[in-house]
């Protein structure tokens, strides 16, 4: 482990137990460091910023206010290489890949030109074969519209050709083996339906918030196998 994972391990270490405080000599045998490399590291810490202090006595040690955000710690080149690898791999349709590809221009943006440049070559080394699909974009508005709980005027063709218009109050994304879904409450059918983007004609925002919705894996019906939820982490 480098001194920069180290760094950013201790403080998360400390998030951990905190308000409970880490001997020195703990962190030293947990990251197999001396306890003067720990006195040096969590001394970089706190110079950074980071809300750390010492409690004295027999059960003492450093401490962190879990409360506080700590200063950001440099991505290394093989972190930055997997979000690198993993938005390349996004599919055409995927309501993500703009936002995807910002957040990867802010990381690059924040790196050290050394590191962004090591992940740069980890990168090249990674080879595909064949690439997302040619599809039209998500329309801007259908995303911003989930994100800001607004309820969409949704023109849309069924599997048999049928055309409708129906109001959707959104509840978020469903991805399988056909394709990236909006998953909503559709007023017209009076229950939770998925919209394949493919055949979504037009997208209109309406100024009425959608109202507070519960939904469980067990509303969702897919044919492909077991649903699962992502988490952040």
């Amino acid at each position: 482990m480098n001194r920069t994972d180290r760094l950013y391990a201790i403080a998360e270490e400390l998030r951990a137990v905190a308000p409970r405080p880490r001997s020195a000599a703990w962190l030293a045998r947990r990251f197999e460091v001396s306890v003067r490399t720990i006195e040096r590291d969590v001394s970089a810490l706190q110079q950074s910023g980071a809300p750390i202090w010492a409690e004295p006595g027999r059960t003492g040690g450093y401490c962190i206010d879990p409360a506080a955000t700590l200063p950001p710690l440099n991505f290394t080149a093989d972190e930055a290489m997997a979000v690198a690898v993993a938005l390349g791999l996004t599919e055409a349709d995927s309501p993500f890949r703009v936002a995807g590809a910002t957040a990867l221009r802010k990381l690059l943006g924040a790196m050290r030109e050394r590191d962004a440049a090591s992940a740069g070559d980890l990168v090249s080394r990674v080879h595909v074969i064949g690439g997302p699909e040619r599809s039209a974009p998500v329309p801007d508005a259908l995303t911003d519209a989930v994100s800001r709980r607004r309820v969409l005027r949704l023109r849309y063709t069924d599997r048999e050709g049928t055309a409708t218009v129906r109001d959707a109050e959104p509840l978020g994304y469903v991805r399988s083996t056909a394709g990236w879904y909006l998953l909503a409450w559709c007023r017209l059918r009076d229950g939770i339906r998925a919209f394949r983007f493919d055949r979504i004609d037009s997208v209109t925002v309406l100024a009425e918030p959608t109202p507070a919705r519960t939904v469980t894996t067990a509303d969702i019906q897919v044919p492909e196998g077991d649903l699962r939820t992502l988490t952040l982490l």
